[in-house]
């Protein structure tokens, strides 16, 4: 069950159509009824960029949520993140 304040948080998804973790990552959220916006690197160039110069990583999915970046589909963080 999903917390008002998890729904409250603002969660940014970076990812390529090809990443098996940001279908994960993606599946997750929905289930457990956050609300994201997605934006695909791979046809969005300033805003890899931007992820690259913010995080020093290419790798996807990047979740972030309220600014802080989650790395990679790291359940335990996106829960903590989010106080689920």
């Amino acid at each position: 069950m999903t917390t008002v304040a998890a729904q409250a948080k603002k969660v940014i998804m970076f990812t390529t159509p090809t990443c098996s973790h940001c279908t994960t990552a993606k599946r997750y959220l929905r289930e457990k009824g956050i609300k994201f916006k997605e934006i695909d690197v791979s046809r969005n160039q300033k805003a890899a960029q931007d992820m690259l110069r913010k995080t020093g990583q290419q790798g996807v999915p990047q979740i972030w949520i309220n600014k802080r970046p989650v790395v990679g589909f790291d359940r335990n963080k996106i829960d903590r993140l989010l106080g689920l």
